[in-house]
């Protein structure tokens, strides 16, 4: 009876130590989802950004696949800071500067079906130039920080995202224009005849405009015709039903 109870025991004592070296195993090799909270939304490590002021944007989540042309990046899901696409090019079509720098940059696929897209709108009579394509974490932080500066934190969060939580920085974004840079990146741009264009033919390239009037309180920002965003095949579904990324993904909207 003895030597069966030691058994039973060796036997318990064994179990108890495989169970707590497969929840450590587990534990090291899944990454924890990290959460930050209102007061450090603007980075995880950067306390600085509105250090003492609280603010009404909710608490986000890391988004799961920064790398997918259907990441959904805004108010609620951040790229990692470090985050850098790997397949950035140059898009071989005009831009309203000369230079090449980080912004004239794209992930190849994008870039590709850009160049596709500006040659049709050309045989179409409507010459388009890019504005800004990505951006990285610290040029948005600069960018960011001096509309603050400007407008204020309440007024800035309406037009500018919050370094981590701009689509800029996937590197499937761009502002678009004509060339003549008559209203880039402003609200009169929607009147133009290349916005017209984009909002009925940029789907048949892949883009979404990914703003679009009406849908604030999903997307969080106003009306953008100007800001395109790459998501491959699922282009044509979400501009057919006239709806947004979030809504096409089941995605809560930002308001929410």
């Amino acid at each position: 009876m003895i030597k069966k109870n030691i058994s039973v025991l060796l036997m318990f004592f064994l179990i108890i130590s495989l169970t707590g070296c497969n929840k450590k195993s587990n534990e090291s090799s899944s990454p924890k989802t990290p959460k930050i909270n209102q007061m450090n939304i603007s980075n995880p490590t950067d306390k600085n950004l509105n250090k003492k002021r609280k603010t009404r944007i909710s608490a986000v989540a890391l988004t799961p696949y920064p790398s997918s042309v259907a990441t959904v990046v805004n108010k609620k899901y951040y790229l990692p800071v470090t985050y850098v696409p790997k397949n950035l090019v140059f898009p071989e079509v005009p831009y309203l500067f000369k230079e090449k720098i980080e912004k004239r940059k794209m992930r190849w696929e994008a870039a590709k079906s850009l160049e596709k897209m500006f040659a049709a709108a050309k045989k179409d009579g409507i010459y388009l130039s890019g504005v800004s394509a990505y951006r990285s974490y610290s040029t948005q932080k600069v960018l960011f920080n001096n509309y603050v500066k400007r407008d204020g934190f309440k007024k800035a969060v309406t037009y500018s995202a919050i370094p981590g939580t701009s689509e800029h920085q996937t590197g499937l974004a761009i502002d678009v224009s004509g060339t003549d840079g008559i209203c880039a990146v402003s609200s009169c741009f929607g009147n133009r005849k290349e916005a017209n264009w984009l909002s009925k033919n940029s789907a048949n390239y892949g883009f979404i405009v990914r703003y679009p009037k009406g849908k604030e309180s999903i997307t969080g920002y106003k009306h953008e015709p100007w800001h395109l965003r790459y998501v491959g095949n699922i282009s044509k579904p979400i501009n057919n039903r006239g709806i947004t990324l979030e809504e096409y993904l089941g995605v809560k909207s930002v308001s929410k």
